[in-house]
């Protein structure tokens, strides 16, 4: 790898979003952030000014601790990230975040009354999509998609829709994706070029994605 990412400011979002639905329950996924923290630190390893916003997550990590910003709520991510948008040369949205929050959030914890309830959601602000609405050419948006089905159509309406320049695809198969230390990716890029990789460790992916990211620059 040449030094072409030194000194370039990257924002990484990485880890689950929590949905409140009372103060001690939430909606989230399985995502332990792994990804998202190895590619911060290859990154950081460059040379790069990276942001990592981060959901809760548990993970040892090289990563300059003080240069986290933790975050919980879909909505505290975004604005974090939003903050950073006219500033940053590059986005890598690795985080899992959620869809959907609770329309309404109980300020104190919801007792057990009766036997069915009723949960009513509205759609969270799609963080990629803003970005790639008013990143400028000299600005590189890269997006994740976990499918479990029709795959490469959803991976290229995706990088069409939110704008991206590459996407990096995978699935929630065994060894691969939430909650392990391995992956097996594709990345599929703007000209629509599709590239698979072997089942790797998270920090070999890492140094996969931060290449081709590389290539793109």
């Amino acid at each position: 790898m040449n030094n072409s990412l030194q000194n370039k400011k990257i924002l990484i979002t990485a880890g689950p979003t929590r949905e409140y639905i009372d103060p001690v329950r939430f909606i989230s996924n399985e995502s332990s952030g792994k990804m998202g923290y190895a590619i911060a630190e290859a990154l950081h390893k460059l040379g790069a000014e990276v942001y990592l916003i981060s959901g809760p997550v548990t993970i040892t990590t090289t990563f300059p601790k003080d240069k986290i910003i933790a975050i919980q709520t879909a909505k505290e991510m975004y604005l974090a990230c939003k903050s950073l948008f006219g500033e940053i040369d590059i986005a890598i949205f690795c985080a899992a975040v959620a869809d959907y929050t609770p329309k309404e959030v109980s300020e104190i914890k919801i007792k057990k009354i009766e036997d069915e309830t009723t949960l009513v959601l509205k759609k969270n602000v799609d963080i990629a999509l803003e970005f790639g609405k008013i990143k400028t050419e000299q600005q590189k948006s890269i997006g994740f998609a976990l499918e479990t089905n029709n795959i490469l159509e959803n991976a290229k309406a995706k990088l069409d829709k939110k704008n991206f320049d590459l996407i990096v695809v995978n699935s929630p198969n065994k060894n691969e994706g939430f909650g392990y230390d391995t992956n097996k990716i594709s990345i599929l890029t703007k000209n629509l070029a599709l590239t698979e990789y072997a089942l790797k460790n998270k920090h070999e992916v890492a140094l996969d994605i931060v290449k081709v990211v590389e290539d793109i620059i």
